[in-house]
């Protein structure tokens, strides 16, 4: 339950952080401004989910009892926060190619 809640939020959060980093700024101002929206991150979570499951990742076979149980339940919350977290980080990477902003003004 754990993996199965953590790494498609992996994705998500790599693609999110990335994205946003890269060209959040221009997306804010061209498409932001114009549909109201400040990011687009509704609809991604969509797309990394459904690419989780044609890549083969299951879903837990449990039962509706299995399923509401506490220990389901937060192994599912735990997950998601965690992979969320470990996909921003990842999703850091475009700051490597981004330089000092003090050079540019010397």
């Amino acid at each position: 339950v754990f993996f199965h809640n953590a790494l498609p939020f992996v994705g998500f959060g790599f693609l999110d952080n990335a994205i946003m980093i890269a060209a959040g700024t221009q997306i804010e101002l061209s498409i932001g401004v114009v549909l109201g929206i400040s990011t687009m991150a509704g609809n991604l979570a969509g797309y990394v989910e459904a690419l989780a499951s044609r890549l083969g990742l299951s879903i837990p076979d449990l039962t509706p009892k299995q399923a509401d149980m506490w220990q389901t339940r937060l192994s599912a919350h735990l997950g998601k926060a965690i992979g969320v977290t470990i996909g921003c980080i990842l999703g850091m990477f475009p700051l490597l190619f981004f330089g000092d902003e003090e050079e540019k003004l010397e």
